[in-house]
């Protein structure tokens, strides 16, 4: 499977490929539909799996590519839940030395999901929209 670019830039995953037309598939909706091969080209250095990744939204896909573990989601999912929280409240709160609620806030800060707040008169740590728009599909009711 290889990246492919019509005319005008839009990227697919190519299928299959015959002498004139070729079976393409749109990554941002799963649509497969046949292209004339004149229409396309080889969108060399760009992974098919990043193409494919495409299909997850924006703000999802930085939160997933942001998120090394399951402690680390828990801390995203608990500022969606809770609002924005001190640094006291989460150094009190969780099970999180330091150095990891600080590597975790500063990752998130980087990739943008978080920003610095004050709360309660103190420096504390809220979710951007990025992130809420990146956690809302995730987040759903699962029994535990």
């Amino acid at each position: 499977m290889r990246t492919v670019r019509d005319e005008s830039g839009r990227r697919y995953l190519l299928l299959k490929r015959s002498d004139e037309s070729s079976l393409v598939r749109d990554p941002r909706t799963g649509d497969e539909t046949y292209l004339k091969n004149d229409r396309l080209r080889f969108a060399d250095g760009e992974s098919p799996l990043e193409t494919a990744a495409r299909r997850v939204g924006p703000a999802t896909r930085r939160v997933l590519t942001a998120v090394p573990n399951e402690r680390a989601l828990g801390l995203l999912v608990e500022l969606h839940d809770r609002g924005p929280l001190s640094v006291r409240e989460l150094l009190s709160a969780y099970d999180l030395c330091e150095s990891d609620i600080h590597g975790y806030l500063a990752e998130f800060r980087a990739a943008g999901l978080v920003e610095e707040r004050r709360v309660a008169g103190e420096r504390g740590y809220g979710l951007t929209d990025t992130a809420t728009d990146g956690l809302e599909p995730l987040i759903g009711d699962f029994g535990q």
